[in-house]
């Protein structure tokens, strides 16, 4: 384990979604930017292997890093803060931890033991908690712990945090606890009795929390912090006041002020090595609060009632968007809710198309209505993923007449599968991880507008799909405009589609979103918004 790496822990408390992963890759930020090498870890109370299975409505998007792994979009978050790629490791669920267990007790590892929670399923996470800091790589690593405390499948998780106080000694971990401050309006009070509740469960379950992060919507007077302070046995400068914030990227700042930082280093004995003060971070702010310009773009899915499906697409039109000084509108525009008679009408008014991922025949027909819309109207269009295919298969039927045309997904016996399953794909049964997932080289085209946008000839990028674009069919659609501009170097799999003669109309196979972070925006979404803006002029 190496006890020269520390170790900071954040649990939830009063309700879920108050915001772990913000303050966990805000305060990340904050020690980075003093020179700290730092990771995030998220450990997620839910048995499924990995989110790679999950439906979006349950748990948001899926998101992919490098190295192929489904992971929730809490990781997401780390990246974008960080500017720094996460792994399989820094995401484990309550499945993978069972499933580690019973594949050694399966080997005979336990060596005819009972195996019980306690002390082999603690123990597998606690190794789990350790992994990323055996190689001495990071100072400090932070782990947050999904859930609430007090949910019944959250118990062993906090049963291996106090564990974990015991095995890395005084001055090497930290328990951060954030929880809810409620505003009564009745009442014109803030109530702190959720909280001391909260601080009491994880007592109960032996662990005192060192740091409370309050989430609020009013400022907390002296009097409150010095309440929750003497209930909640925690110094009265470790009470901090996290207020909702405009923007998930004012929150480092915000914490800067309440002087989380120094409370962290303090109680962890860390010196500084140097204090850069969030330059370029402020910089991004600025301009993030004083756009130059604006522009509506539709955003065509079938999950849109849960933005959280498209978090990484939402969050990289405000990097490439900020970058450009130019606020983006985004439309969210269920595409079951499209079709022919209505396309023109919801999209008339937009700058842009960009038409979402997503599995399944569910609002298929709305997203190709949105393609042909956008590709005979010249109006800028964007393909993520089924985005792609969807602009491949109509153009394959309005464009080459094959009317027939389809992805064998949507259709497996259709006449002109111009988007179709790979051999290596075929006799798959089971779903989970089992896709094209990570990251994979591609080669640009010179004289295209991907080679344009990136400025290099060599990129790679994320992926998460079976399906695959037919070459049978690629000499019949550059005849006709629609060229492949960037391929697979190794199988000539064709990873980036955009049409010759129009201002901008591109779709990729993979995940673009999945790399763009604050201060390196992907270069496609930079392109496409300035493509978007350009288009927005001329029509005015």
């Amino acid at each position: 384990m190496g006890l020269s790496t520390k170790h900071i822990f954040i649990t939830g408390g009063v309700t879920s979604s108050l915001g772990k992963g913000i303050i966990a890759a805000s305060l990340a930020k904050l020690l980075q930017s003093r020179g700290i090498s730092v990771t995030i870890q998220k450990f997620d109370p839910y048995l499924n292997i990995d989110p790679g299975t999950l439906n979006p409505y349950e748990h948001g998007e899926c998101y992919v890093t490098e190295d192929g792994a489904e992971t929730d979009l809490d990781l997401g978050h780390y990246e974008r803060f960080l500017n720094a790629a996460t792994s399989q490791d820094n995401n484990v669920t309550t499945g993978r931890i069972y499933n580690n267990v019973i594949t050694k007790e399966r080997k005979g590892e336990f060596l005819g033991k009972t195996v019980q929670v306690v002390p082999h399923i603690t123990d597998e996470i606690k190794n789990n908690f350790y992994k990323l800091g055996k190689d001495g790589k990071y100072d400090v690593i932070i782990t947050e712990i999904g859930g609430c405390v007090g949910d019944i499948e959250s118990l062993p998780f906090v049963e291996a945090v106090r564990q974990a106080r015991w095995d890395l000694g005084p001055n090497n971990i930290l328990v951060i606890h954030l929880t809810l401050i409620p505003y009564l309006s009745a009442a014109k009070e803030l109530k702190t009795k959720p909280t001391q509740h909260s601080v009491k469960q994880l007592l109960e379950a032996g662990v005192q929390p060192d740091i409370l992060v309050c989430r609020t919507e009013h400022h907390l007077p002296v009097d409150v912090k010095k309440k929750i302070a003497l209930f909640c046995n925690v110094q009265l400068n470790c009470v901090i006041e996290a207020m909702d914030a405009d923007s998930i990227y004012d929150v480092p700042l915000l914490m800067k002020k309440e002087r989380l930082d120094e409370r962290v280093l303090s109680k962890l004995k860390i010196s500084s090595k140097t204090n850069t003060e969030l330059e370029q971070w402020k910089d991004f702010l600025g301009k993030l609060k004083n756009p130059t310009m604006e522009v509506d773009i539709a955003l065509i899915g079938k999950y849109v009632s849960l933005p959280d499906a498209y978090k990484s697409i939402i969050e990289s039109f405000i990097h490439a968007g900020t970058s450009l000084e130019c606020k983006v509108n985004l439309h969210l525009i269920s595409s079951e809710e499209v079709n022919k008679d209505n396309v023109a009408k919801k999209l008339t008014d937009m700058d842009g198309v960009l038409v979402a991922p997503g599995f399944g025949i569910r609002g298929l027909d709305g997203k190709l209505e949105a393609a042909k819309f956008a590709r005979e109207n010249e109006v800028p269009y964007f393909g993520i993923c089924l985005g792609m295919q969807i602009a491949v298969i109509e153009f394959a039927r309005n464009v080459l007449g094959l009317s027939e045309a389809s992805s064998t997904e949507i259709n497996p016996d259709c006449k002109d599968p111009v988007i179709f399953l790979m051999a290596e794909q075929k006799d798959i049964t089971q779903m989970g991880g089992t896709m094209r997932l990570g990251a994979y080289p591609c080669e640009l085209v010179k004289g295209t507008k991907a080679l344009a946008a990136y400025g290099k000839q060599k990129v790679t990028e994320r992926h998460r799909h079976r399906y695959e674009f037919n070459n049978k069919y690629l000499k019949e659609f550059e005849k006709h405009g629609m060229i492949a501009s960037g391929k697979n170097p190794d199988k000539g799999l064709v990873e980036i589609i955009e049409l010759k003669e129009h201002p901008w109309f591109v779709g990729t196979q993979f995940h673009p979103e999945y790399k763009s972070t604050v201060l390196n925006p992907h270069p496609l979404f930079v392109r496409f918004i300035k493509a978007v803006g350009e288009y927005k002029q001329n029509k005015s």
